[in-house]
């Protein structure tokens, strides 16, 4: 018997379709499906996004664990985040490596990129490793990736975001609040044309944007020439020229918010380029509230979210409920906090 009815015969005692069959719907051998599987940015994207699509269709689940193991679960807790280079990432992974420290569980990590499509193939992936439980980044799963969660079979907790619905557990924070309440700051020091500039554009990011808008319109102050985005991934160089852009088509702008420290970084030394002073020309606010916003000159008044504590906080919920002490509160809001400083520093009133 050759081995391509062997391979067919497995199927058919199975009822499930194998590696080969993947295969073969993508027009490719199974070395490369496997490789593209386990090691997704060892290929091309086009041939990852074929052997991608071909797992969606037959709807194929890899399986790493022997088949005598297959009712086991690993000492693995598999954490999914969008970035490894964005410092507000770095935060919460250092909560999750310091909690994890000393138990019996390891940490495989995940990086999607911005990605849903990566999110997927990540979630399939760790579907065939059975992990103990899983912590994931946000909540903008596309609906695959969201039902891929909820077939882990396994402790959840997504994290960075509070809203309903969550897959299982959920820590974070309000951004639609936090972005509001510093946009308010503005407004109440006197910045009447206060722009918006924004990267990226994650659901994070929008979700600020909203906090933004709900601001500035309960204000009459809402002008969507105000609002300056781009895709582009976020730099402290791009914070200067969403700057120009915003004063190219907003001459009398007066004040800024930024979704990220990044951004508000690089804004300021295109106003310090410009020699417009800082606050009494234009008032300057950022988010998340890295180590360096109170080093500029001037301090950059930010918003500071809880990233190691979030890190500790899931990690911990996460190995609890695996060890059967699911808690009560399934979702916990860590909040956030206005730090005011130099670049919003005006009097107070209308």
């Amino acid at each position: 018997m050759n081995l391509g009815n062997r391979r067919t015969r497995a199927r058919k005692r199975s009822g499930k379709p194998t590696l080969a069959d993947v295969a073969k719907s993508a027009n490719v051998s199974a070395i490369t499906v496997s490789r593209a599987l386990r090691s997704p940015a060892s290929v091309s994207p086009t041939l990852r996004e074929r052997v991608e699509r071909a797992v969606r269709e037959i709807g194929y689940v890899p399986n790493s664990a022997a088949q005598a193991l297959a009712s086991a679960r690993t000492n693995v807790i598999g954490v999914i985040i969008p970035s490894i280079s964005n410092v507000v990432f770095t935060d919460v992974l250092s909560g999750i490596y310091d909690k994890v420290e000393d138990s019996r569980f390891q940490v495989q990590l995940g990086v999607t990129n911005y990605s849903t499509l990566q999110e997927e193939a990540l979630l399939r992936l760790f579907l065939g490793q059975r992990p103990a439980a899983m912590v994931v980044s946000g909540l903008g799963q596309s609906r695959e990736g969201r039902e891929l969660l909820k077939s882990l079979n396994c402790p959840v907790v997504q994290i960075m975001e509070l809203g309903p619905n969550p897959v299982d557990m959920l820590v974070g924070f309000s951004h639609r609040n936090a972005c509001e309440a510093a946009t308010r700051n503005l407004i109440a020091r006197n910045y009447r044309r206060i722009g918006f500039l924004a990267a990226q554009m994650d659901p994070r990011t929008r979700l600020r944007l909203e906090g933004y808008t709900r601001a500035m319109r309960e204000e009459g102050l809402y002008d969507e020439r105000l609002v300056v985005t781009t895709t582009k991934t976020s730099n402290t160089t791009l914070g200067g020229e969403l700057l120009s852009e915003l004063l190219a088509r907003v001459p009398d702008a007066d004040a800024l918010q930024a979704n990220n420290d990044d951004i508000a970084i690089g804004a300021m030394f295109e106003c310090q380029r410009r020699r417009m002073r800082i606050p009494e020309d234009f008032g300057i606010s950022g988010f998340n509230d890295l180590e360096i916003m109170q080093l500029a000159h001037p301090s950059i008044t930010s918003v500071k979210t809880h990233r190691y504590e979030m890190g500790q906080v899931a990690m911990g919920m996460a190995m609890d409920a695996v060890a059967g002490n699911r808690p009560e509160q399934k979702v916990v809001d860590l909040g956030f906090e206005l730090m005011l400083r130099q670049s919003t520093d005006r009097p107070l009133g209308r």
